[in-house]
């Protein structure tokens, strides 16, 4: 049945629709008639529902799902896929419902359209949460099903297509958005047909001016060009026919936003850009790539340092392929790809080479889905405990393709960000590896954790049993999923940290009622959580712990009635304080409060218990609120160390600083910080951070540094 001559390829009003007529006669090119049939009732479906919608340049709404139905179905991908192309906008854009959908085409059909709506049903507080909240909805449905990606960049393509009709502002925010998060996404799945046309497009619409340019002197600087890249491609051919070796030559000059990243990577002009000219040799096999490149080699020298053998260590998008720079005629360098047809078929078509469609049903096969696949997961993982903000930038971090291959001590080989540290590694292994390390091997010798790899070093893990992650880590790290795993075992350690402290804060202020949590039943601390509309104790415990509650107003609550007479109006004792207490207590940098110092603590909300000296003057603000004061003393710490500031008047002397810091060494004692600040000609102010272990330890040091004859004068920092 020809369906394009249907009634159906009409649209409503009686007027022909050539889109619907061109995507039919696709796909019966490779789909039976029933499920082309099933993308013909879609299209009756969508026209309907998008009846009397228009898009900005006034056409019918129907025309842009058709046309992106079109860009998949020459992926050729499966109905499904295609129904779901033409239905993508109805549930965000017109009255329908997932369950009509999903009763008329199928829960995979529903699934899929869901995946690529916004969620415009939800209140955000600006348009920058709600798009990342969006996207992150999106790529989460792209674990359960990768085609809700294929879908969503054939929408963005033809969007780009026609973004001449939308507003400059807007057009400008698509454009970005295209180029920082959909081409890179196109290139991780390694759709490369996409990706390019997407960032040409992107290219265009975002700086007009700079893309004009750079095409108008492209072609003045190369007139004779089409010559020029004919007369290497029969060099190629001839060579290769020489050596009996079938394959086609395609030589062509590099897309220009490629070109002006280059340029602004590398700040050089266009006279000093190499690899403009591009030519790709696809040949039968993986063993002929590699005596079609020694051929190449045999014509035109070979450019040192510019070769890359993808095939040996793909791209972590499955890429696979030859990189050779040659010298070719006058000097003029060409850049070279050199792969086998199913490596070009990966390279063209990425995840959707490998969509094979069989009778009764669809399936992704080949590596790189399961690449695919593994990055998607990996994202789950990226998204907990952060906001939608946090995870698009993470994403957008992992997205760029710029990677360092190292080996595992077995021979792995891990793709890693450039810049990834021995930690990024370990976190790159398993979540649990990342955890546990304590120190790092690069090619048999320790190394400290914050160190960049590079290419073809072999990395080795050490872990402890018992050992947990360094919140410090965060400040070096580079790929998503380990700065996701430190962020979600910080706010756990935070969580438990928050509940003992608010355990011993709240039993601290029930003495005060000659109770304890002990002697309080267990109904009667519910009583008080549903009063408070808390889920358990626990979290009482937490918000306690947090600042968010404060103790001793909880602890009136729990007082039996009865009990009223008996009040004991003598304080509770102070809170005891180690410096073991972790994240939910503070020292202030205000006045580095230290052992045997008098000292007062005030509840913050949300941070815990902050730590002041009495003397502080920046406690005058915090004495108006009472109520959030706890009473506080040091327990002993143990030769712990702790944070200390001193002032220097010293004499502007060469010299003088290296022997300031010589005597405080000299009272084993560690500088954290100095900062050095020129009062006159002749004077300057030092101001200097220290680990000492408590006020004796800070006596000790002052004293030392008085008896120096070019300091003039030294004392303690207080705010």
């Amino acid at each position: 049945m020809d369906y394009a001559s249907s009634i159906l390829g009409f649209l409503p009003g009686g007027r022909r629709s050539t889109g619907i007529s061109q995507l039919l006669d696709k796909l019966e090119a490779y789909l039976s008639p029933a499920q082309v049939e099933r993308v013909r009732e879609a299209y009756e479906f969508g026209a309907e529902k998008h009846q009397g919608q228009k898009r900005v340049s006034g056409e019918p709404y129907i025309t842009h799902p058709v046309a992106v139905a079109d860009i998949l179905a020459d992926l050729r991908l499966d109905a499904d896929t295609l129904v779901a192309a033409i239905l993508h906008d109805v549930i965000e854009d017109t009255p329908t419902a997932k369950a009509e959908i999903a009763s008329m085409f199928g829960q995979v059909v529903a699934e899929l359209v869901d995946g690529v709506s916004k969620l415009d049903q939800i209140q955000f507080k600006n348009r920058q949460e709600a798009q990342a909240e969006s996207f992150r909805k999106m790529l989460l449905a792209m674990v359960r099903d990768i085609r809700v990606i294929m879908v969503k960049l054939a929408d963005r393509m033809h969007n780009m297509r026609t973004l001449g009709a939308m507003p400059p502002i807007k057009r400008r925010r698509t454009a970005r958005e295209t180029l920082e998060i959909y081409a890179p996404i196109a290139e991780r799945l390694g759709l490369y047909a996409v990706k390019l046309e997407l960032e040409d497009l992107g290219f265009r619409a975002l700086y007009p001016y700079r893309y004009k340019v750079l095409e108008r002197e492209l072609k003045r600087a190369r007139g004779n060009q089409k010559e020029f890249i004919g007369k290497i491609a029969e060099t190629f051919k001839a060579t290769l026919k020489k050596a009996a070796i079938t394959g086609d030559v395609d030589g062509r000059e590099k897309h220009l936003y490629s070109i002006y990243k280059k340029m602004q990577m590398k700040h050089i002009s266009l006279n000093e850009m190499v690899d403009v000219y591009g030519f790709r040799i696809i040949v039968d096999s993986a063993d002929t790539c590699y005596r079609a490149l020694g051929l190449v080699h045999s014509v035109y020298k070979p450019m040192p340092g510019r070769f890359k053998d993808y095939i040996a260590i793909p791209r972590v998008n499955g890429y696979q392929s030859l990189h050779t720079t040659l010298f070719g005629p006058n000097g003029v360098p060409i850049e070279v790809q050199i792969r086998s047809e199913q490596m070009h078929r990966v390279a063209e078509s990425g995840i959707a080479a490998h969509w094979k469609y069989k009778s009764g049903g669809d399936s992704f096969g080949g590596v790189e889905h399961d690449r695919a696949r593994e990055w998607l997961a990996g994202l789950v993982q990226i998204q907990e405990g952060g906001s939608s903000e946090e995870f698009l930038e993470s994403v957008k971090v992992d997205l760029f393709p710029d990677k360092v291959y190292v080996f595992t001590p077995k021979g792995k080989i891990l793709r890693l960000p450039s810049g990834a540290t021995a930690v990024d590694f370990a976190y790159a292994i398993h979540t649990d590896i990342g955890n546990r390390c304590v120190a790092a091997k690069v090619d048999r010798r320790l190394v400290p954790l914050r160190t960049p790899l590079r290419n073809g070093q072999t990395v080795e893990i050490i872990t402890a049993k018992g050992a947990t992650p360094n919140p410090s880590w965060s400040g070096f790290l580079v790929t998503a999923k380990a700065r996701a795993a430190i962020r979600q075992y910080l706010k756990n350690l935070k969580r438990g940290e928050a509940l003992e402290l608010g355990r011993r804060l709240l039993g601290s202020a029930l003495e005060e009622f000659s109770l304890s949590l002990k002697k309080i039943a267990p109904a009667d601390l519910d009583v008080v959580v549903k009063e408070l509309n808390l889920k358990d104790a626990d979290e009482l415990f937490e918000k306690i712990g947090l600042g968010e509650r404060l103790a001793p107003l909880v602890a009136r609550r729990l007082q039996p009635a009865k009990d009223e007479s008996q009040h004991n109006h003598g304080s509770s004792g102070p809170l005891m304080i180690a410096g073991t207490e972790g994240l939910l207590v503070t020292y202030a940098h205000c006045c580095f409060p230290i052992p045997n110092d008098p000292i007062m603590a005030y509840l913050s909300a949300g941070r815990g218990v902050m730590i002041h000296r009495q003397n502080c003057g920046n406690l005058a603000e915090y004495r108006k609120q009472p109520e959030k004061w706890l009473s506080v003393a040091w327990e002993e710490t143990h030769g712990r160390l702790f944070t200390s500031e001193i002032q220097l008047e010293i004499n502007n002397r060469v010299g003088v600083l290296a022997a300031v810091a010589s005597s405080i060494a000299e009272t084993e004692t560690n500088i954290d910080q100095v900062q050095l600040e020129e009062r006159d000609v002749s004077n300057s102010w030092l101001r200097i951070q220290l680990q000492v272990r408590d006020r004796q330890h800070l006596a000790q040091v002052i004293r030392t540094i008085r008896r120096m004859p070019d300091v003039q004068r030294v004392f303690r920092t207080l705010a």
